[in-house]
């Protein structure tokens, strides 16, 4: 498939259109993220992804409604303008506002070697997206063990150390194996990222907005 242009979004879709169940809480939109600010690029609090992994992703999303779950989006794409926010921020010394929350155990200058934040990120390529599953039952977020962005080992879908009952390990397995029975490629230091591994745009980091009227403007 020939490359797309940055600001092209004639290839995406508004999650929620396409699979209206989901749940949505875009943390890079609110100031409840590892920054403590609204990120660059994020106009409204949607999910945005390709149509191949959207597709794969509704795949799941049908699979885990008749168990009982429903998806929630934490994050999709992501334009490449929050990722350079993400760097520059990096490198501020000061700003460790959020560190209590979401990095307590690391420095935020080691956030780029140890994995958690990329310079050039997957999700501004559109077929990555963060995730978790709600109890349909209970109405809350099934127990992971650590939080979305929580930068620590506890975060590493393999790990089974101090923290992480047999229960949690569990619930990231019984996740992640849904994800890559529909094509995804799970993140070794994140449970709760991934990537369609046929993406359809594996050289494309997109600029665009996220904005559902942005799409739908195309």
């Amino acid at each position: 498939m020939a490359e797309k242009l940055p600001m092209d979004s004639s290839g995406f879709v508004v999650l929620a259109d396409f699979i209206p169940h989901i749940v949505q809480e875009i943390r890079y939109y609110s100031t409840y993220n590892f920054v403590g600010e609204r990120i660059d690029g994020y106009e409204e609090p949607c999910a945005l992804l390709t149509k191949e992994a959207a597709r794969a992703l509704k795949s799941v999303s049908n699979e885990m409604m008749v168990k009982g779950y429903r998806l929630k989006i934490f994050d999709a794409y992501r334009p490449v303008c929050a990722v350079n926010q993400f760097k520059f921020w990096a490198i501020e010394d000061t700003d460790i506002r959020m560190k209590p929350y979401f990095y307590p155990e690391v420095e935020k200058q080691d956030l780029f070697k140890l994995g958690f934040i990329a310079a050039r990120s997957s999700h501004s390529r559109g077929s990555t997206v963060d995730l978790t599953l709600l109890d349909m039952q209970s109405g809350k977020e099934v127990d992971m063990g650590s939080p979305f962005d929580l930068f620590s080992e506890k975060s590493y879908p393999s790990y089974k150390g101090k923290g992480i009952t047999d229960e949690q390990f569990e619930n990231r397995m019984f996740l992640q194996k849904a994800m890559v029975r529909n094509g995804f490629v799970p993140l070794d230091c994140e449970w709760w990222h991934f990537t369609l591994k046929d993406e359809p745009y594996p050289d494309t980091y997109f600029e665009f907005p996220v904005s559902s009227a942005y799409l739908r403007k195309e």
